[in-house]
């Protein structure tokens, strides 16, 4: 779908905001970063950033909604003749190996500094069960299904927080794609 150019003029908006945003956080802190900073920095009024972002940790989720809508399309594209565990691990580990591991760490950096962010962080993993749930209910219409696609969500944005936390434990020494890799591999052996 091609975008008009009022909305690719507002997705670019949106985006420079963004990475204005991050590269402040990352700068001077997310407590040491004011809205007025980030609107003047991206060159527009405080009143326009709240036409994008309701506050400035939504800056920081942003990245996550662009990965989400990827493996979205990704696991839409999926047979379902493939297993809907097998299905989303692929589709993850694609996902996350194409982010660069001090780019993750930085942001993760950030968002682990502050008490608001952790708790937005936990809410954004649920939203990101329920939306994984809804689309693999897309691809395995079967209505018996319903239950083993919830604990299919479920268990997989589970194995992802579980990757990701050893990942940032280790500071990116090993690509988060190899702590995905085992932790879906764990999940396996476990239900065996």
């Amino acid at each position: 779908m091609r975008l008009g150019l009022r909305e690719q003029k507002q997705r670019e908006t949106r985006l420079r905001i963004a990475n204005t945003g991050l590269k402040l956080f990352l700068a001077n802190g997310y407590e040491g970063t004011t809205l007025d900073a980030i609107a003047e920095e991206a060159g527009i009024s405080r009143r326009t950033f709240f036409s994008y972002f309701k506050s400035k940790d939504d800056i920081l989720l942003t990245w996550q909604e662009g990965a989400w809508d990827a493996m979205r399309a990704e696991l839409l594209k999926v047979s379902p003749d493939e297993t809907p565990l097998d299905a989303v691990r692929k589709t993850l580990i694609n996902d996350v190996s194409r982010y660069e591991s001090d780019h993750m760490i930085a942001i993760d950096r950030v968002m682990r500094a502050s008490e608001t962010l952790k708790v937005r962080k936990q809410a954004a993993y649920a939203a990101q069960e329920n939306a994984l749930y809804t689309t693999l209910c897309e691809v395995w219409r079967q209505p018996q299904r319903r239950q083993a696609l919830r604990a299919v969500a479920m268990v997989s944005v589970g194995a992802m927080r579980l990757a990701i936390e050893a990942w940032a434990n280790q500071r990116g020494e090993r690509p988060v794609a190899e702590f995905l890799e085992e932790a879906f591999a764990n999940v396996k052996a476990a239900v065996r």
